[in-house]
């Protein structure tokens, strides 16, 4: 609509992390929605959102978490995450990981991981904490925020926030999302900048429909260029 072109979709049944690679690098596609801003194999636009993970909880227990250093999460023994998500190394640098792992192979039959990916769905990893099977979700909020308005338990939703490992090792739970398109592709790149432009009200307001919670990016911004100025001081 903002570009005065029809669009297309594909879909397809393979987790994301396969469509840069199988569909957009072999011409299957043209452009791909909700690409991490700092990918290096794509031309990303610029970003129009910004979210990052979240705690999830029953909201009507006596519990509140709103960090790492949470006490109620320091208690925790079941956490539903995503693996290969920065969640991974956070709970293995706080010891959490190994005494999780044979509840999160429980969710999908004892299925080994080795040399596949498996992937968990996020509503069911949600319904984990719903049925009193876990005791968190920590999961990426854009996939879990719908589930969550609609939960007849009432849910709690906490931003993750970025972090360090005991070894001072940065983890990132926040992301600017951008669309992608093949690196040579700049002149549709540059035609999606101008469509999110003129379209920015209406994409903020589906995601605060959504129930997504969005995070400053002008902020995001200011705090990334602060850090490069403090790197570039200290050389």
């Amino acid at each position: 609509d903002g570009m005065d072109r029809d669009a297309r979709f594909v879909y397809v049944d393979e987790p994301g992390i396969y469509l840069v690679p199988n569909y957009l690098k072999k011409d299957k596609c043209d452009v791909i929605t909700g690409v991490d801003a700092d990918d290096p194999r794509v031309a990303t636009t610029d970003p129009y959102y910004r979210s990052s993970y979240v705690f999830v909880y029953p909201s009507n227990e006596d519990i509140e978490i709103d960090s790492w250093d949470s006490p109620d999460l320091k208690q925790m023994t079941r956490f539903a995450i995503s693996p290969y998500s920065p969640v991974e190394p956070k709970l293995r640098d706080m010891n959490k990981w190994d005494d999780n792992l044979n509840y999160m192979y429980s969710l999908i039959g004892f299925k080994s991981r080795r040399n596949e990916y498996v992937r968990y769905d996020p509503q069911t990893l949600l319904g984990e904490v719903v049925d009193g099977n876990a005791d968190v979700a920590i999961l990426w909020a854009p996939e879990v925020a719908r589930y969550v308005q609609a939960s007849d338990q009432p849910l709690a939703m906490e931003p993750v926030p970025d972090t360090t490992t005991r070894r001072g090792e940065a983890l990132r739970f926040s992301y600017a999302q951008t669309m992608a398109v093949r690196e040579d592709d700049t002149e549709l790149r540059d035609a999606l900048n101008q469509a999110l432009k003129k379209k920015h009200d209406q994409i903020r307001a589906v995601l605060e429909d959504e129930g997504i919670p969005l995070n400053d990016l002008d902020a995001a911004s200011r705090a990334a260029a602060g850090a490069a100025q403090a790197t570039g001081a200290s050389s």
